[in-house]
């Protein structure tokens, strides 16, 4: 049973390190959905630099962001705060904490909350000392969330981040030959 177990937390680190958290990136509209989020408000936190896409930003019309895995497990985590009833304030500071962390890191989270401040816990004991302290309400498992995330986002289409690049320089291409076209 140990090796079952051991062998399984093999194959979901080197899932996280190799696959989907820099490798694959996600369009607006499958992080949405797998987050469960409107556009409306995917847009406005990309604006605001809450949740920012960190494969491919928007530029211009017609220009399609690309989140990463570790994007939309943030845009996940955003909404169950949300959820909670804690304000957009208070989560911006708690996003500012989880901004720089690998997806790694981010699995071995729990996050409390007593409704206005978020607290990061890394261990059962960190829980328990802060709701021992009266401090905590609720709490959102983020290892729950990461997989949860990772079988549900497996059945949605991806771009590969070498493969974006292709693709534009195709478009770039196509454009040109079109302008040259038009002034021969």
């Amino acid at each position: 049973m140990e090796n079952t177990v051991s062998n399984n937390n093999y194959v979901q680190e080197s899932l996280f390190d190799l696959g989907p958290d820099e490798e694959v990136g996600y369009r607006v509209p499958i992080a949405c959905q797998v987050a469960g989020i409107t556009y409306r408000q995917l847009d406005y936190w990309a604006r605001t630099n809450l949740v920012s896409p960190s494969i491919r930003t928007a530029r211009g019309s017609g220009s399609q962001r690309l989140y990463s895995f570790k994007d939309v497990l943030v845009l996940k985590i955003v909404k169950r705060l949300l959820d909670t009833g804690i304000s957009l304030q208070n989560i911006r500071l708690a996003v500012d904490g989880l901004r720089d962390r690998g997806v790694n890191d981010l699995a071995e989270l729990t996050l409390v909350s007593d409704g206005t401040t978020v607290y990061e816990c890394r261990s059962n004991e960190e829980v328990i000392d802060l709701l021992a302290g009266g401090q905590g309400v609720f709490g959102i498992a983020v290892p729950g969330i990461v997989k949860e995330l990772t079988g549900t986002i497996a059945d949605f289409p991806s771009e590969r981040v070498d493969e974006m690049f292709t693709d534009n320089v195709v478009g770039l291409d196509e454009l040109a030959a079109r302008r040259e076209r038009r002034t021969s």
